[in-house]
């Protein structure tokens, strides 16, 4: 462990803690809004009149999460600095009719969400959590998180060739089972409800239990239950699932936490955490919705601004778009650029793309410079390969929807897009101080 005491403090076990308290975007959010709330944040609703009195605020929508701290004297032109993250991650996902079954088992339908590896989530114990939206308008968080469903993988004997390359039929080969006898409609959500400590016989009480006929809707997902965990010799080494992009959710929390003590800040801090990132960010709590347009610009309203001020204040804004790269793989080097070969525990990513990928230029890299330099970490470039199209972020949506100078940056990590991920043990901590700094500057 003195690897990780040296470099990450508490940091990396809150990390982990964090990680298996938020197995859906809905838990993601609720769980960094305690981060925040422990911290003196108060929760607004859109739907109520803002005001421009100094402090922090979050508001939640669904799987999103835009929190922001207002310093005494904030003017109305007062520009923001921003850290963006996304709160999904791919894996399968729960049909509005799940409820299957075929040869004596029972079966819950999913689909793939995401660039999902799907091998990954073939022979793994797996929980259901999500959400369930109420008769009354309302939802309720729910996690089931013990062995419950398993996507078996069929025996070598039954497919000798398996070993010279798997193919996986999304539709047929990706099931799971999650018992035996013959399936009935309403057995997961009934389950749910019952497992969930969220059950009554009647309808919606006071003290909050439902019944199966007060579920009108559902947004649930399936996860492994492995809880994170150390690996290496010097466990130097972080094995968890949906670091991509959790690590990023979290460190911005914590900076925002941080920037929050500062009483001489001439910015406004803000974490803005989207959902649906991993499937094109096109959706009112995606990246490429209007939500953190709308926060800046209500920001800048309460505080007696009109639109001369909020061009002001978006000119002078940086967006540092946090979202995880690619560490060098051992066994696949050939497949990263050989001149920017980011490793585990060196420090955040700077991810550049001339294609537009990614939103850094070059001033976005003195920024980024500079903020490692103040908190004192080092840092890495990534750039992928020119033969491997590159992959993508919220930063170029963040840049062009709203005009504001953008930066991506990340960790670098290996197993991306897999049901368990791997990073380095401090990178986490170097990440958060980055940010911190960026946010204090």
């Amino acid at each position: 462990m003195s690897h990780t005491n040296r470099f990450a403090g508490g940091h990396t076990d809150d990390l982990m803690s964090f990680l298996a308290d938020s197995p859906t975007p809905y838990h993601a959010v609720a769980s960094a809004a305690r981060m925040l709330e422990k911290a003196g944040f108060r929760r607004v609703e859109e739907t109520d009149a803002w005001d421009a009195a100094a402090g922090g605020r979050y508001l939640l929508r669904g799987g999103a999460l835009v929190a922001w701290y207002v310093p005494e004297g904030a003017e109305p032109a007062t520009p923001y600095r921003i850290v963006g993250a996304h709160t999904d991650s791919p894996n399968l996902r729960v049909k509005p009719l799940p409820d299957t079954g075929a040869g004596g088992w029972r079966q819950i339908a999913v689909e793939i969400y995401g660039g999902t590896l799907l091998n990954t989530w073939l022979d793994r114990d797996l929980g259901v959590a999500g959400r369930l939206s109420l008769r009354d308008g309302t939802t309720r968080l729910v996690s089931v998180d013990r062995p419950l469903l398993r996507v078996p993988q069929l025996a070598i004997h039954l497919d000798r060739q398996v070993n010279d390359g798997l193919k996986l039929d999304r539709q047929q080969h990706m099931t799971p089972i999650w018992g035996l006898g013959t399936p009935a409609e309403g057995d997961l959500i009934r389950f749910l409800i019952a497992e969930g400590g969220l059950g009554t016989t009647g309808g919606i009480d006071a003290q909050g239990g439902i019944s199966y006929e007060d579920v009108t809707g559902w947004d649930l997902m399936v996860h492994s239950v492995e809880p994170p965990a150390y690996l290496g010799r010097e466990r130097e080494l972080m094995a968890g699932p949906r670091l991509d992009n959790l690590v990023s959710v979290h460190a911005g929390a914590a900076a925002l936490v941080a920037a929050s003590e500062d009483r001489e800040l001439r910015h406004i801090p803000v974490l803005a955490a989207f959902d649906h990132e991993e499937n094109g960010s096109q959706s009112d709590t995606g990246a490429d919705g209007p939500l953190l347009g709308s926060v800046l610009e209500r920001s800048v309203f309460a505080r007696g601004g009109g639109y001369e001020d909020r061009a002001r204040a978006y000119a002078g804004t940086v967006c540092l778009s946090s979202d995880t790269g690619h560490a060098v793989h051992p066994n696949y080097t050939e497949r990263h650029d050989p001149g920017h070969r980011p490793m585990p525990n060196g420090g955040p990513i700077l991810k550049l793309n001339v294609n537009q990928r990614y939103a850094t230029d070059g001033t976005g890299r003195s920024i980024f410079a500079a903020a490692c330099e103040k908190a004192e970490v080092p840092w890495q470039h990534f750039v992928s390969n020119n033969g491997i199209p590159c992959g993508t972020t919220i930063g170029p949506i963040t840049a062009a929807r709203h005009g504001i100078t953008t930066v991506d940056i990340g960790i670098a990590i290996l197993s991306m897009h897999s049901a368990r991920e791997l990073c380095g043990s401090a990178d986490p901590h170097l990440l958060a101080s980055a940010l911190t700094a960026f946010l204090t500057d």
